[in-house]
């Protein structure tokens, strides 16, 4: 029993990612698709198979070569794409003189191939095709006998015919006497559907193989790569979690996100429930954000950090699921408690911080990051003081800011951030949006952004929060509380870290308003509009508080117009 895999195409339903990813490689809980069929033939007892390749194929290749399976793999590579009977003809020579097993690389099943192929074994036509019933797929025609009449049906063919067939879905699973070769011309591309017709022509018969109660879909679409993601994955982590998958149905509530494209889902059954965060499809070979937060939340949780325990991933469809915080974060938590309380919980939120800062930072990769990896010169100017003028000033504002008007303002203040960090560890959103409380206890989250930085820029964000508008006293309480903290557990330069922390907390509320500004104006996301103010008078105060009238004075003119346009309500602040 030998076995053909059908790995050359180009997937160009599945593009842009198929342009770097071919699409048997596409994953499912980690696995490629082509080592799931790989296993699968083995199973049913293969002793060899074939696949041949074409798109990408030096990374099919490469990933078969970092494989070891107990039967022998042969790649027939085409220079030139031949289509499915081409392939067959090509690779006739490895596939022998007995029937063999003939399957699509994109199709995800628990069909099994041993019994498809000893119910070819128990009849004299020379080709069996596996069917089954897909109402939005079915196109292939049979008689009630379960002979193949005829291929690529489509519905309006269907009602002119009007005939007594019935209509089913090729599942790209099929057996092949060695003769077949005989229907195919050699050396060129050829459709398997050609072949076939030419066969039914000479008076020859397909045979329809129907499998009960079986999983079958193929991957061909984004929609559809992402159902068969879903349909293997989501029994597999309740199976992990509580050990068994739920016996009442499972429940999916969508949750409401932030600032972030990601989808996010609650799945429940009774009192089992997970969350799935849905990052969309990353075919791309640099990381992406899905890739960030699963390699930093996983560091994280093993350091003993406060984050919730991601249980399954798969990185390239971005699906992750993770433990359930529940609903309450620390910004509805902040309006419902009283000061004691708040402040205690805040203290908690400091502590875990300073922790989080020193053990994330063991052992902690560069590579894991997304954008950049260490909050450098770059990531300042770019993604924080041109998104301030970009973004906030003259995208949503309307204004004509020049970069060259601040841009002085922006080296000094970037140089003078990086001069001053005491660095390990640091979240990059540290907000009350993005710190969970549950039963009493903190928990961080959307810790993607993750990377080696300073301390004094995660204070800064929890401290000017405008979510929250902590009260002055309660941030110089912190402020202190965080340098006390850090104190007893490194060596801390007490005028570094004031020094810092001002810096920080500028291009802290820069980030906060060009994220603002591209969430209400571009993404029309107008949640985010009340927020505007109170961090736009958090940033005036702090530039005139922290800094003389000497320093950044192009930066602090401009704030000025724009806090003055706010007050005269020149700019509908939402």
């Amino acid at each position: 029993m030998k076995a053909m895999i059908l790995a050359a195409g180009f997937g160009t339903r599945l593009q842009p990612h198929t342009n770097f990813m071919p699409k048997p490689l596409f994953t499912i809980a980690g696995q490629s698709v082509l080592d799931m069929l790989i296993e699968s033939l083995i199973v049913a007892g293969c002793e060899s198979i074939v696949i041949n390749t074409h798109h990408l194929a030096g990374r099919i290749t490469g990933f078969l070569q970092s494989r070891i399976y107990s039967v022998p793999i042969f790649i027939s590579n085409e220079t030139k794409i031949l289509g499915t009977g081409g392939a067959i003809k090509k690779a006739a020579h490895l596939l022998g003189d007995h029937p063999f097993l003939l399957i699509n690389g994109d199709i995800v099943t628990n069909i099994n191939f041993k019994s498809v192929y000893e119910f070819h074994l128990g009849h004299d036509y020379p080709v069996t095709l596996v069917l089954l019933n897909d109402p939005q797929l079915n196109s292939v025609s049979c008689d009630d006998r379960g002979f193949v009449k005829d291929f690529q049906i489509a519905e309006k063919q269907k009602q002119d015919i009007g005939s007594q067939d019935r209509y089913y879905t090729f599942t790209g699973i099929q057996v092949l006497d060695p003769g077949i070769s005989q229907w195919i011309p050699s050396e060129r591309f050829y459709n398997s559907i050609d072949a076939y017709r030419r066969l039914l022509a000479s008076g020859e018969s397909i045979k329809a193989f129907f499998p009960k109660n079986t999983y079958w879909i193929d991957i061909g679409t984004e929609s559809r790569y992402k159902q068969a993601c879903i349909d293997q994955m989501v029994p597999e982590v309740f199976r992990q979690v509580y050990g068994k998958v739920p016996p009442a149905s499972i429940q999916w509530h969508q949750l409401a996100g932030d600032g972030s494209d990601r989808k996010w889902y609650r799945l429940s059954s009774g009192a089992f429930s997970v969350i799935l965060a849905d990052h969309g499809i990353h075919g791309q070979r640099e990381t992406s954000e899905a890739r960030a937060f699963i390699s930093i939340g996983k560091h994280l949780y093993q350091q003993g950090i406060p984050v919730p325990e991601i249980y399954l991933h798969d990185t390239l469809s971005g699906l992750v699921f993770l433990e359930d915080l529940g609903n309450v974060n620390l910004q509805q938590q902040f309006f419902n408690d009283n000061q004691t309380n708040v402040t205690k919980l805040y203290e908690t939120v400091v502590d875990q911080l300073c922790e989080m800062f020193v053990k994330g930072a063991r052992g902690f990769n560069p590579s894991w990051t997304y954008q950049t990896p260490r909050y450098n010169k770059q990531l300042i100017l770019e993604h924080e003081c041109r998104y301030f003028v970009d973004a906030f000033l003259n995208d949503y504002l309307g204004l004509d800011v020049k970069w060259e008007q601040l841009e002085d303002d922006f080296f000094k203040l970037s140089n003078n951030t990086l001069k001053y960090s005491i660095n390990g560890f640091m979240h990059r959103d540290f907000q009350s949006r993005n710190i969970m409380v549950k039963d009493g206890r903190v928990f961080f989250i959307d810790f993607q952004g993750g990377r080696m930085g300073p301390i004094q820029y995660d204070l800064a964000s929890l401290i000017i929060d405008p979510y929250v508008r902590l009260p002055f006293v309660l941030r110089e309480h912190l402020k202190n509380y965080c340098r006390n903290k850090l104190s007893s557990i490194i060596s801390l330069n007490n005028e570094m870290f004031e020094k810092g922390f001002q810096y920080c907390s500028i291009t802290r509320n820069l980030q906060i308003l060009g994220a603002f500004g591209f969430l209400s104006g571009k993404k029309k996301k107008l949640f985010f509009r009340a927020y505007i103010p109170p961090a736009l008078h958090m940033l005036s105060n702090n530039l005139s508080n922290f800094f003389g009238n000497k320093q950044f004075e192009p930066l602090k003119k401009v704030v000025e117009t724009v806090v003055g346009l706010f007050t005269t309500k020149k700019i509908n602040s939402g």
